[in-house]
C-alpha cells in the first residue's frame, strides 16, 4: 500500500477530529456560558445554596399541598431525564386509555368536590416526558385544592397563578403557561403548610 494515500487522509481525520471534537464544543460551550449563562448551565433553581430542580425539566410532586405537573412518561423513575422520550401509546390503545382514567381518579380522590373538567395536560405526557409547565387552566384546576389542604385563602393561590404565568413567546408563539416548580417554590415560601 502507498503511504502516500494514507497520510493525508490520515492528517485530515485528525485534524477534524480536533476541529469538530474539541475546539468547536468549546467554543460553543464557551459562547453559551457568556451570553446565556443560566441556560448553559441547565437553568438549575437555587435556593438557599442548594439547587432544588431545574426550570427544564418536571419535578414528580405528588403530595396534595403542592401543584402536580404532567404526568411523565420515562422511566425507572418519573421525570428522567437521561430516558427522555413519550410513551408512544397512540389515542386507540387500551394502555393510555387506562393510564389516562386512573390519573384522573387520582385528581377526583385528591379534591372530591371538584367536579370540573380535568384538563388534558395534568392527564398526559408531554412527549418528551420531561415538561415542566402545565397550563394555566391546570392550575387553576388545583388551586381550590391546594389552598384547602394549605389553609390559605383560594385568592391568595390564584394570585400566585397568575404572578407565575408566563405569556407566549414574544406575544404569539406557544401558549400561557405556568412552571410547576416555579409555582411551588412560590407556594412553600408563602402560606402556612399544615
Amino acid at each position: 500500500m502507498n503511504n502516500n494515500i494514507f497520510r493525508p487522509a490520515l492528517v485530515l481525520f485528525a485534524l477534524l477530529g480536533v476541529l469538530t471534537g474539541l475546539i468547536y464544543p468549546m467554543a460553543v460551550t464557551g459562547a453559551a456560558k457568556a451570553v446565556f449563562p443560566s441556560q448553559a448551565a441547565g437553568s438549575l433553581v437555587v435556593q438557599g445554596g442548594t439547587t432544588v430542580g431545574s426550570s427544564l425539566i418536571g419535578q414528580n410532586f405528588s403530595d396534595p399541598k403542592h401543584f402536580w405537573g404532567r404526568p411523565s412518561a420515562t422511566a425507572p423513575q418519573p421525570y428522567n431525564a437521561s430516558a427522555s422520550g413519550g410513551s408512544n401509546l397512540g389515542p386507540l390503545n387500551p394502555a393510555l386509555a387506562d393510564a389516562v382514567k386512573a390519573r384522573v381518579e387520582a385528581l377526583r380522590a385528591a379534591d372530591p368536590g371538584n367536579t370540573a373538567p380535568v384538563p388534558v395536560d395534568l392527564v398526559t405526557a408531554s412527549a418528551s416526558g420531561l415538561d415542566p409547565d402545565i397550563s394555566p387552566a391546570a392550575a387553576q384546576y388545583q388551586a381550590a385544592r391546594v389552598a384547602r389542604v394549605r389553609g390559605v385563602p383560594v385568592e391568595q393561590v390564584n394570585a400566585l397563578i397568575a404572578g407565575n404565568t408566563q405569556a407566549p413567546l414574544w406575544g404569539f408563539l406557544g401558549e400561557a403557561r405556568v412552571n410547576v416548580l416555579a409555582l411551588n417554590l412560590a407556594l412553600d415560601g408563602r402560606g402556612p403548610m399544615r
